[in-house]
């Protein structure tokens, strides 16, 4: 079916050993996943359903893959292709639970248990991506060039805070290796 659909280059985003970027095509399909029906002596047939997109990726290496989405008609490629790329994170994010945090680890046997269980995980794990994104900030902060520090040291056109509220600096976390302390 995407034969004759256009194939286009997308870059859906600027990764750390460049972009990251395939070809991409969609087209509107009806699935088979209806109501079934009796059709002759055919047995259960499924009638079309929904309408969805089906999106087509080719990447530099050869590899091909194929996916059904369910966002608006109007949704333009390279909306979809950032969708469907938007999974990784969320894969990532799963992987690391499991394993730097143990969400998998789990031997209870209450549906409340297992729900605590999860809720606390997500909490170090939001926690721990609070820190390293502080960090990196931190990092990139160090290596500004002398000028730009100039401007960083001006107050802001537009303060957040009220004027008549003063605003006091929070001290830094000290800086620790969870991985160190968990030994």
């Amino acid at each position: 079916m995407l034969a004759d659909a256009p194939w286009r280059n997308i870059c859906w985003r600027i990764g750390t050993k460049g972009k990251l970027e395939a070809r991409f095509a969609a087209v509107r399909v009806r699935v088979a996943d209806g109501p079934p029906q009796r059709i002759w002596d055919k047995g259960q047939q499924h009638l079309p359903g929904d309408e969805v997109w089906l999106i087509g990726e080719h990447r530099m290496s050869g590899e091909k893959k194929y996916y059904l989405a369910n966002p608006p008609a109007k949704t333009g490629l390279r909306a979809l292709a950032s969708t469907i790329k938007a999974r990784w994170i969320c894969e990532q994010a799963h992987q690391q639970l499991k394993e730097e945090l143990g969400l998998d680890h789990f031997e209870g046997r209450s549906w409340q248990g297992l729900h605590r269980h999860a809720l606390m995980t997500m909490i170090a794990y939001a926690f721990l991506q609070h820190r390293r994104l502080a960090a990196a900030r931190r990092k990139k902060k160090n290596q500004r060039p002398a000028a730009s520090a100039d401007l960083a040291s001006r107050a802001p056109r537009h303060p957040r805070t009220h004027p008549s509220t003063t605003a006091t600096a929070m001290p830094a976390l000290p800086k620790m290796d969870l991985q160190q302390d968990a030994a």
